[in-house]
């Protein structure tokens, strides 16, 4: 694969990239290493499919996936207790190796942050930051953020250090944490001495309640599509979804058959499976195209009907795992 190649896949389906201009020089690199970090609380559910499928495109492109899972970060943020966290890590662990990553390194977030020379730099860190700043930093990220908490204003700092003990060159996550990493570009190199990553973020899907709804969310209860659904589930959740005729932008529907879906196909086509009183089997071989069939016309249900099968093939063999 040339560098033109492997350029597209780690930046297809991008919200936005901030330092793209160092992909080129980076892949020279013998050795180019992406992470992503999640807190383990919840479910792990479609959202999370997201930002795991754009995994899946750096993989493919040569880099070394790490995927973090944040206990301290999730403490932190008061999620949970210790006791609680640590089931949320071991069953996140069983569904992140059936979601389709081929060889990721899986860390866990105290494993090398209890190390003094971590805890120094984070002091450091704070040194160099202001209050207000890292409480703006949250905003995306925290629960009720006018009543903050002094730990997770650590929360970002942390966030900033984990990118410099994972060695990391590409960060890889959704467009929420925006704020933190810009707070990190401000404090890389002056401050913990280095060099800038490039970030790739990746869109959120708006809840299947719709955009005024917000995002999805392991919150989300009424209309979350998590790796315990079954078919069933996923479909009558997926009939229930936002979906309005004709409409392309924020529809959680097609997003999901964008950012979940197409870069999973490998070649193959989206397939509609329809009875031929009703029009036939369709096809559709890029993303692009399946937009513009229902922008012309493509009924909401058929469309549902289709991704709620994928979405189950998806998901099923995480159920299996958690069965084990």
């Amino acid at each position: 694969m040339d560098k033109e190649e492997r350029i597209k896949l780690i930046t297809r389906n991008a919200a936005e990239i901030i330092g793209e201009e160092q992909l080129e020089e980076l892949l020279d690199q013998q050795e180019i290493i992406t992470y992503c970090g999640y807190e383990t609380s919840g479910e792990i559910h479609l959202g999370h499919a997201v930002t795991v499928t754009k995994l899946m495109d750096l993989e493919k492109a040569g880099v070394k996936v790490k995927v973090l899972f944040a206990d301290w970060h999730t403490w932190l943020n008061q999620k949970g207790d210790w006791d609680w966290v640590k089931k949320q890590v071991t069953m996140w662990q069983q569904g992140f190796k059936a979601l389709g990553l081929k060889n990721p390194e899986f860390v866990l977030g105290t494993t090398f942050q209890r190390n003094l020379d971590y805890i120094d730099e984070l002091l450091k860190l704070a040194q160099a930051t202001t209050l207000n700043r890292a409480l703006r930093s949250m905003q995306q990220v925290a629960r009720d953020i006018e009543h903050a908490h002094t730990s997770q204003v650590l929360y970002p700092l942390m966030q900033i250090l984990d990118i410099k003990y994972l060695h990391v060159d590409i960060v890889q996550s959704g467009i929420e944490q925006r704020k933190i990493h810009m707070l990190g570009q401000e404090v890389f190199e002056p401050v913990l001495g280095y060099k800038k990553p490039v970030f790739v973020h990746t869109p959120l899907i708006p809840s299947l309640a719709g955009p005024a709804a917000g995002k999805m969310s392991s919150s989300d209860e009424g209309s979350l599509i998590s790796i315990r659904d079954d078919a069933k589930a996923i479909q009558k959740k997926l009939n229930k979804a936002y979906c309005p005729a004709g409409e392309v932008n924020e529809n959680p529907v097609l997003m999901l058959a964008q950012l979940v879906i197409f870069p999973r196909l490998e070649g193959k086509a989206f397939t509609i499976d329809r009875p031929e009183k009703f029009g036939g089997t369709l096809e559709y071989h890029t993303y692009d195209a399946l937009e513009r069939a229902f922008a012309d016309g493509l009924h909401p249900a058929d469309l549902k009907g289709a991704v709620a099968k994928y979405v189950d093939d998806i998901f099923a063999p995480v159920r299996k795992a958690f069965k084990r």
